[in-house]
């Protein structure tokens, strides 16, 4: 049983294809979970309910005498299916490059934002209201000047003008502007700085940084 504790909790999914464990284990499965604070945390083993499977490996490469095991990553496995338009992805992947750029934040978030909150479909709508590309809600769009929400450029960069100032607000601490994107930035200051003991907010947020890594590692 080997954990590892990682901050900030962008640092969590690193986009090294090697990871060191010490020996003496006989699986190379990745489990992992972001906590309230927006700690990071692996291990190669679910040390309680809170662990959900990360990396699956199948290959594992032991040298004798040595006391370490290099695990070599082939992917990654969100833990829900996020279902992606290629198509739309493709089609809008330049604008996701000049959106992020305008905003100053990395393409690569702004694509993982985009995978999970709508599969690149510029027409999906939630329960909640929540529309478009970014998923914006009604109010959100109107606090960023999105005139038409469903314009795809118009929502994407009011999205990113939103994560850009949750990063800000949360000193680039990832784990908590995620959480503040899908709960409110209310929701994380009332809580303490800390990521909301919410169900979906506590899914989410490992969700957009296993999807923010596979984009940065490309």
């Amino acid at each position: 049983m080997h954990p590892f504790r990682l901050r900030p909790a962008g640092t969590l999914w690193c986009a090294a294809a090697i990871l060191m464990f010490a020996a003496g284990t006989a699986r190379a499965d990745i489990y992992g979970f972001v906590d309230e604070r927006g700690v990071s945390h692996l291990s190669n083993v679910p040390l309680d309910h809170r662990y959900y499977l990360y990396k699956k490996e199948n290959k594992v490469t032991t040298f004798p005498g040595s006391s370490l095991v290099i695990i070599n990553v082939p992917g990654t496995f969100p833990r829900r299916t996020t279902n992606v338009n290629p198509a739309h992805r493709k089609q809008f992947a330049p604008m996701v490059s000049t959106v992020a750029k305008e905003n100053g934040i990395d393409p690569a978030l702004l694509h993982a934002v985009i995978t999970v909150e709508s599969g690149y479909n510029p027409k999906a709508r939630s329960t909640k209201g929540a529309a478009g590309l970014m998923q914006l809600m009604p109010e959100t769009a109107r606090r960023y000047q999105v005139t038409d929400i469903w314009d795809p450029r118009q929502n994407m960069n009011g999205g990113a003008r939103y994560l850009r100032d949750l990063l800000a607000m949360f000193n680039n601490n990832m784990g908590l502007a995620l959480a503040a994107y899908n709960a409110g930035e209310n929701a994380v200051i009332q809580h303490g700085n800390r990521i909301p003991p919410y169900p979906e907010t506590r899914s989410y947020v490992p969700r957009v940084m296993q999807h923010y890594h596979l984009y940065a590692g490309r």
